[in-house]
């Protein structure tokens, strides 16, 4: 990285930020409280509102959003009549998934490999310790030029849409010049990025029923209707013979125009095994960023350790569908819930019920603050030039924002490139990513507030 006071103090900043980190990344703040304590994600919102109010953060606040869960806010003025600048990230992470997969625990920070693995290093309790670093480098180093809000989400994992709710009925509360979304990623670790474009999202429960109870497989099974065996078929009929989502009536055949994702070595990211194919046509790009792509997320069904000889009287399947910038969510969701009760068999009783949804993202790339991140970027990258990705995730907020302040600028940077294994088992952030996304960030303020 090139000598300069910011990449130096952000340099000496970090041994703190590992030690920050892993504060934060031992609260187990899983905004599903059917599962986790409360107490957890409470916990560290007050971590995060501790944390502002050491900077000097003023009306810091734990703010009570519609879904239960709490958002953390402050606000850090700046100079007389300069610019403002909203910085995002969330506090709540997914749930470690199979404990028994990670290498180290979870929720302990662990560095091995050069990485910092733990549940939310990346995604995105990293991404509140981005922000820290970026303001108290440029404090120590003649100040910062822009006023700051921050808000960190707590239930962004969720897609509950308890800030969305919130801002939409404070809208004064997250009003900017510039908003940083600091929960997206570069395309690969050393590759300065900005994701210009994100994939909406719907999530639907479907559940089948065929008998008024289960029965006994050797005197009713062949006639009997099997709830499992109709669920089965339902969701295959999600997919072509190649993998392709389809949904009756939905668009699959966009075409991403961008930077390219070369197939080999997106296997290697999503470490396919030997011999298995990719799923779906057209180019890896247009897969994940331009078409939508359904994916089963869960099922209720007996589980075969412990099964008995039953025909099933009902099954049903938790199913998320991402759909690309251009389609309405809202559209999807019912095509889908239309699309799963007309491939039900056998006049199976079908219900369909939505559990989240969040509209597709799409920036303006054209507008000053990007020029003045590409400046950023240029800097703490050198030799490297920024690139414009698209993300095959949802962040629901930012259409929200996007709506509330039509002349704001939107940019998404972050820390979950693909080795950072999100939502993933052994989840891990880059140390060195870590360290130049900050100095980024803090040299964009200065670039966006002269301007």
């Amino acid at each position: 990285m090139s000598s300069n006071p910011v990449a130096e103090t952000v340099a000496s900043l970090m041994p703190r930020a590992r030690e920050e980190l892993a504060e934060l990344v031992a609260f187990k703040s899983v905004a599903d409280f059917d599962q986790f304590p409360r107490s957890e994600s409470e916990g560290a919102a007050r971590w995060v509102a501790d944390a502002l109010r050491a900077e000097g953060f003023e009306d810091v606040a734990l703010l009570d959003t519609p879904d239960g869960t709490q958002s953390v806010y402050g606000h850090l003025p700046g100079p007389e009549g300069a610019k403002t600048v909203l910085l995002y990230a969330h506090y709540d992470v997914q749930p470690p998934l199979d404990e028994a997969g990670w290498t180290t625990p979870p929720f302990e920070l662990t560095e091995r490999d050069g990485r910092w693995y733990g549940r939310g290093a990346a995604d995105c309790k990293g991404g509140v310790i981005m922000h820290l670093l970026a303001l108290r480098a440029l404090k120590a180093d003649g100040g910062i030029p822009v006023n700051v809000k921050v808000i960190a989400e707590g239930s962004e994992e969720q897609g509950t849409g308890g800030l969305e709710r919130y801002a939409e009925q404070h809208p004064e509360l997250l009003t900017a010049d510039a908003i940083v979304i600091g929960d997206a990623g570069n395309f690969r670790v050393g590759l300065p990025t900005v994701t210009s474009t994100l994939r909406g999202m719907t999530m639907l429960r479907v559940q089948i029923d065929t008998l008024e109870g289960n029965l006994h497989s050797g005197q009713f099974g062949g006639a009997a209707p099997d709830a499992l065996a109709a669920l089965v078929r339902v969701l295959d009929s999600l997919r072509g013979e190649d993998g392709s989502t389809t949904v009756d009536g939905l668009a699959a055949d966009s075409a991403w125009e961008g930077l390219q994702y070369d197939e080999e070595q997106f296997r290697k990211d999503a470490k396919v095994r030997d011999g298995v194919g990719l799923i779906g046509s057209g180019t890896v790009a247009d897969r994940i960023w331009a078409r939508p792509a359904v994916t089963v997320l869960g099922i209720d069904c007996p589980p075969v350790v412990g099964a008995t000889p039953s025909v099933q009287a009902s099954a049903r399947a938790l199913i998320s569908l991402r759909v690309p910038p251009g389609v309405d969510a809202a559209e999807a969701t019912k095509l889908l819930q239309a699309h799963l009760e007309a491939h039900t068999p056998w006049g199976a009783r079908v219900h369909t019920e939505q559990i989240g949804q969040g509209q597709a993202f799409r920036a303006d790339t054209t507008s000053p603050a990007y020029q003045a991140m590409a400046d950023a970027m240029a800097v703490a990258y050198p030799g490297q030039e920024m690139q414009y990705a698209g993300q095959g995730g949802s962040i629901p907020l930012c259409n929200t924002l996007a709506a509330l302040y039509p002349s704001a600028e939107i940019l998404l940077i972050g820390l979950s490139e693909p080795e950072a294994q999100i939502h993933a088992v052994n989840e891990s952030v880059s140390p060195e990513e870590l360290e130049r996304l900050s100095v980024a960030e803090a040299l964009f303020l200065r670039n966006y507030a002269a301007g």
